[in-house]
């Protein structure tokens, strides 16, 4: 008989059967192979569950997780039934898809997908990711939630999710990102990233640099859609740090005055985290002059109880063993700061895994002259990669550095290394620090 894990199985399958350009090389991501006339296609076939539930639309190079994370917090604070769609998982498919942050249940997920098979057959070259849009889509308007998370996931114009019409969008920190898809300059990755702002629809801009913020300003003219820029309509500033989380001040300004800041905590850590906070603040305001009522209150609650896991998660304390995300120049630098925020001078055995499209050499730049030993891990993924390529690059910076494909075991060698001297950082693609949380929990939990 089949149970339903084999059920599950042939499930994910059949989803993964179709182009997964998450998956694909490098060499294969261009502009042309993304189309929203097919998703258009496919979600009218669906009924348009897109149409049925508001929406926050979150684009953006890096931080549009968390920032999703902060933003439905909040709301099911509020009492909405929420609806978060992200990518990619962490250690499961179902947790892209997510309602008061519970993944979709594995037989719903089955019953769904053999639902739309129909529908995926009349429209050609459907790719995974439109078809996990779809899906979670259908999945939210099935169980009528009142409000959805909606991460875009990759660029914004193009982009699978781009078919809704939000009550809010948000856009988070740009940098240089997926070149080969969404330009070779900053003003060309957010012109692409701009492309979810919808006519009349309000858009919340994170702090940008300035070549960036312009294209968002114009673009959002353009489109009479009200912009609200973070860091110059709203001002923030951390009171407080510790392992434990940390507090900040933010404020809405008025003619260059600063009234009533009103005092938040999170368990996130690291400066970033504030202005993703400060950024999800400011969207969660406009939501409530837009459609979706939400207090103050239920936003500090919401944020205080916000988990978002490998982004500076600090996973042991002895030594002290930091996953993160960090997967470009500047995002790397931001993580180097706050390793140096909360554990001072101490020694960084890092281990290193990225993908293939990356821009490698600013990334070692900013984070190996600090660094005591380099590990070259290679994550379980078609885009990883390869470690000795990576220790081959990493030579002219001369420090220790050796290749360890697998991360679990190149996350014990360092922790090995590491004593009661030094910090455990695993960082460089969400995949190797996927990886090494869930080679962390399983010898853990089996002691």
């Amino acid at each position: 008989m089949n149970t339903i894990e084999t059920k599950y199985q042939q499930a994910l399958d059949y989803i993964y059967s179709f182009v997964d350009y998450s998956r694909t090389h490098q060499d294969n991501l261009s502009p042309e192979n993304f189309d929203l006339a097919r998703m258009r296609e496919f979600a009218s076939a669906l009924g348009n569950p897109q149409d049925s539930f508001k929406a926050i639309h979150i684009a953006g190079s890096k931080g549009k997780g968390s920032t999703s994370a902060f933003c439905a917090a909040a709301l099911q604070e509020a009492g909405y039934s929420v609806g978060l769609y992200t990518s990619p998982h962490l250690k499961n498919f179902e947790e892209r898809i997510q309602i008061n942050r519970k993944p979709i249940p594995r037989a719903d997920l089955v019953e769904l997908v053999e639902e739309i098979k129909p529908h995926v057959a009349a429209v050609p070259q459907l790719t995974t990711f439109e078809i996990t849009t779809g899906l979670g889509f259908l999945y939210f308007a099935r169980q009528k939630v009142d409000v959805a998370v909606i991460e875009v996931g990759l660029g914004g114009r193009l982009d699978a999710t781009n078919i809704i019409t939000p009550n809010v969008s948000v856009i988070t920190a740009l940098y240089l990102d997926h070149t080969s898809i969404l330009g070779d300059t900053l003003e060309e990755i957010a012109a692409e990233k701009a492309g979810i702002i919808k006519p009349n629809v309000p858009v919340v801009l994170a702090p940008q640099k300035e070549a960036a913020r312009q294209v968002v300003n114009r673009i959002a003219k353009r489109r009479a859609s009200p912009l609200t820029q973070v860091g110059e309509d709203y001002v923030y500033e951390q009171q407080s740090a510790s392992l434990a989380g940390q507090t900040f001040h933010i404020a809405e300004t008025h003619a260059k005055l600063i009234e009533n800041p009103t005092e938040l905590s999170t368990k996130l850590l690291g400066k970033f985290q504030i202005e993703n906070a400060a950024t999800a603040y400011a969207a969660l305001h406009a939501a409530n002059e837009n459609g979706i009522a939400i207090s103050k209150e239920n936003i500090q609650k919401g944020f205080a109880k916000t988990a978002w896991a490998a982004r500076f998660e600090v996973i042991q304390e002895n030594p002290p063993v930091i996953l993160d995300s960090a997967h470009n120049p500047a995002s790397i630098l931001k993580l180097r700061h706050a390793v140096k925020e909360f554990f001072n001078e101490k020694p960084i055995i890092l281990v290193f895994g990225i993908s293939e499209d990356k821009k490698l050499s600013g990334m070692f730049a900013n984070i190996l002259p600090y660094t005591k030993k380099l590990i070259c891990a290679q994550a379980a993924h078609p885009r990883a990669m390869n470690a000795e390529k990576l220790l081959e690059a990493a030579r002219p910076f001369g420090i220790p550095a050796e290749a360890i494909p697998n991360v679990g075991d190149a996350l014990w060698k360092a922790m090995q290394i590491a004593g009661d001297e030094a910090l455990v950082l695993v960082t460089g693609s969400i995949f190797v620090a996927a990886s090494a949380r869930i080679a962390w929990q399983e010898k853990f939990s089996e002691e």
